[in-house]
C-alpha cells in the first residue's frame, strides 16, 4: 500500500476515534486484527476490537490532539505520538472510582497495515500517570 494511502487510513482511524465512531473504526481493521493495549492482554479479531471499543466508550470519553504521525516508505507500518484528553465516565475494573475526572497524557500507537486495512494496533501510555491524575482532587484548571 503506498505511503499516501496508509497516511489517509491512519488519519481516518484517528478522525473516527475523535468522533467516537467505533463503527467506522471497525471498517478500517482486518478481520484478524491484533490489538495490544497498554497493561492489558492481546485481543485478536475484529469482534474483540469491537467489544473493547464498546467498553472504552462506556468508561471514557477521549479525544486525540497534537498528533505526530510517521509512515514507513512502503506504507506497511505507522507510528503515532499524541496527547489524550479524556474524561473518566464510569469506573473500570481494578482502577480508581470514576466521577467525571479529566486527564491529559501523552501516548503512542504503532500500526501494521495490510491490504489497505489496519492489521495490528499497539498502544502505550503511562498508566501510573493516568491513575495519579484521576486520583488527584480535580480543579478548574485540571479540566482543560
Amino acid at each position: 500500500m503506498p505511503h499516501t494511502q496508509s497516511r489517509a487510513l491512519i488519519d481516518t482511524y484517528f478522525a473516527a476515534f475523535n468522533a467516537g465512531d467505533t463503527t467506522k473504526m471497525g471498517t478500517l481493521v482486518t478481520e484478524d486484527l491484533i490489538h495490544d493495549v497498554n497493561q492489558g492482554e492481546r485481543r485478536v479479531g475484529k469482534d474483540q476490537f469491537w467489544a473493547f471499543n464498546v467498553h472504552m466508550s462506556r468508561c471514557y470519553k477521549e479525544r486525540i490532539s497534537d498528533m505526530m504521525l510517521l509512515i514507513s516508505e512502503d506504507g506497511t507500518r505507522a507510528a503515532a505520538e499524541f496527547m489524550v484528553h479524556g474524561t473518566y465516565l464510569e469506573s473500570d475494573d481494578g482502577l480508581p472510582e470514576a466521577n467525571g475526572q479529566t486527564y491529559k497524557l501523552p501516548a503512542g500507537s504503532f500500526f501494521e497495515i495490510r491490504d489497505g486495512k489496519i492489521a495490528r494496533i499497539t498502544t502505550y501510555y503511562n498508566l501510573k500517570d493516568w491513575i495519579a491524575q484521576v486520583s488527584a482532587p480535580q480543579t478548574e484548571a485540571a479540566a482543560g
